[in-house]
């Protein structure tokens, strides 16, 4: 019997039926966001926009199926269309599979290996400044889609070249009218958050695009729209050429560079979902192993390679999800959109689609975060700098390098603080202290100071409180020791063995 004021548990049943249809929700909001997204990174990437939602099937049923991250959702990324791009244009659309298939296969063997959780001890600085670089990338290259304009080959021509695809744009009406399509796509999703709450159910993306499908409609053959080619007919699974180019030094780097994004992705994306919900947390280890599944299986589809997506993964969150079965779902529902109305593809313009990813690539770029690190943390903020600057100037992969360089460099400047104390007891010899841990970092200063001391006086040097010194260091101290010791009666003295 229940006592007065209480409230009688829900049978299991009730709750399993609860649980379900939150998940029933959420995966409807899920698919809703994700079918121009996957679409327009395809485009974006060079391939046919199938091969998009190829990704987003393997990402709901493959990935969302497997343990990891319960409210995760992967599928094609923002984060990737740059180098997938490069990778294509570089090598042909047929060694894509062979990429990603490397990619799946080298992240089931980290996972495997336990490597999932020092993907964690990766600079953020780093992690943003090489999303800051792909967004900017994005946004240079995505604007002469908006137009309608053949793009430049490199990122650098690409972001030079603005001025005059601007002044292309205000001379050509067809380009002027497809990117003006664009601004209105860019438009919509920009305030539609501003909108009331009951209409903002609806997904930005879809609103957006659908307003762009109108528009076209009415624009007529001015506007170009999406490629359709047929589900079975963009998927290539990859031939035994394709493997043979695995010895080309390039083909290595990219499937390194594909594996290092997208896991840092997808394992920072983890983090911030677990922060907007109190469920289960990620474990790192099962859920890089997912990702590497859910790529092996897109490689051998010839499709684009996943990641775990930000903006799909909140939406999942918020739209109450409870459990893997909406991300599971989401991908049936992508799997019926693909196989039922692959027509539905050819009213999408181009011009719509690259507005979605211009506003995507805007959203890469951490605004608030470089303003809050150039205040508090100078050196972070030059990091992140640098490595978005390179990744634009150099490329991806070597940008990332960069990157992980420089916080590696900072992260020895940082820990390296050497002090050095003088006491001078009035007769007798100096006595020098050193505390704190001596690398060749702080050596110009340290040299400095000890060159500084009278040569006329003897000099005892107390190395109890130095946590650590390097061969550089301890090579310059006796060096300057035997020099010191000629100027003066009695040697230098240390307190402890070097």
């Amino acid at each position: 019997m229940t006592a007065p004021g209480s409230v009688a548990a829900a049978p299991p049943s009730s709750s399993r039926r609860r649980t379900f249809l939150a998940d029933l929700t959420a995966s409807f909001v899920v698919f809703l966001v994700a079918v121009p997204l996957c679409v327009g990174v395809a485009v974006a990437s060079g391939v046919p926009a199938e091969l998009g939602l190829v990704t987003g099937i393997v990402g709901g049923l493959v990935t969302g199926f497997l343990p990891g991250s319960s409210l995760q959702v992967s599928g094609p990324a923002a984060g990737l269309t740059v180098l997938v791009y490069q990778a294509v244009q570089q090598f042909g659309l047929s060694a894509l599979g062979v990429l990603v298939l490397a990619t799946g296969l080298l992240q089931l063997l980290m996972g495997a290996l336990r490597v999932g959780r020092w993907f964690r001890a990766i600079s953020v600085s780093v992690v943003e400044g090489m999303l800051a670089g792909i967004g900017l990338v994005l946004i240079a290259g995505q604007l002469y889609s908006m137009a309608g304009l053949a793009a430049p080959a490199t990122s650098l021509a690409k972001i030079a070249g603005l001025p005059g695809m601007l002044v292309d744009v205000v001379r050509s009406p067809a380009a002027l009218t497809s990117f003006a399509l664009g601004l209105g796509t860019i438009a919509v999703l920009v305030l539609w958050a501003r909108m009331p709450r009951r209409l903002r159910v609806v997904p930005a993306p879809l609103v957006a695009v659908g307003l762009a499908i109108v528009a076209g409609a009415f624009l007529g053959p001015s506007v170009a729209m999406v490629e359709v080619q047929g589900l079975l007919d963009s998927i290539q699974p990859p031939g035994p050429g394709d493997f043979s180019r695995l010895a080309e030094l390039g083909v290595l780097g990219t499937i390194l560079a594909f594996t290092l994004i997208a896991s840092a992705e997808s394992l920072f994306s983890a983090a911030a979902v677990d922060r907007l919900h109190d469920g289960p947390r990620t474990r790192y280890n099962q859920e890089l192993m997912a990702q590497g599944a859910g790529n092996a299986v897109c490689g051998v589809l010839g499709a684009l390679p996943l990641t775990a997506v930000i903006v799909r993964s909140a939406a999942n969150v918020q739209a109450g999800a409870r459990t893997k079965a909406s991300r599971v779902l989401h991908g049936v529902w992508l799997l019926l959109f693909a196989a039922l109305v692959p027509a539905a593809l050819g009213l999408i313009p181009v011009a719509a689609l690259a507005g979605v990813l211009v506003h995507a690539g805007f959203k890469l770029i951490p605004l608030a975060e470089i303003r809050r690190l150039w205040r508090e943390h100078r050196g972070e903020s030059f990091v992140l700098t640098a490595t978005a600057l390179a990744i634009v100037s150099v490329g991806m992969f070597e940008g990332v390098l960069v990157g992980l360089a420089l916080s590696v460099v900072k992260t020895a400047w940082d820990t390296s603080r050497v002090h050095l104390d003088v006491t001078d007891p009035g007769a007798g010899p100096l006595t020098v202290r050193l505390s704190g841990s001596a690398t060749f970092l702080r050596l110009p200063r340290l040299l400095d100071q000890l060159e500084a001391l009278p040569q006329d006086r003897p000099v005892e040097v107390d190395l109890a409180d130095l946590h650590h010194l390097d061969h550089a260091c301890r090579a310059s101290l006796e060096n300057w020791a035997a020099r010191h010791s000629a100027e003066t009666v009695e040697p230098v003295r240390f307190a402890q063995r070097l």
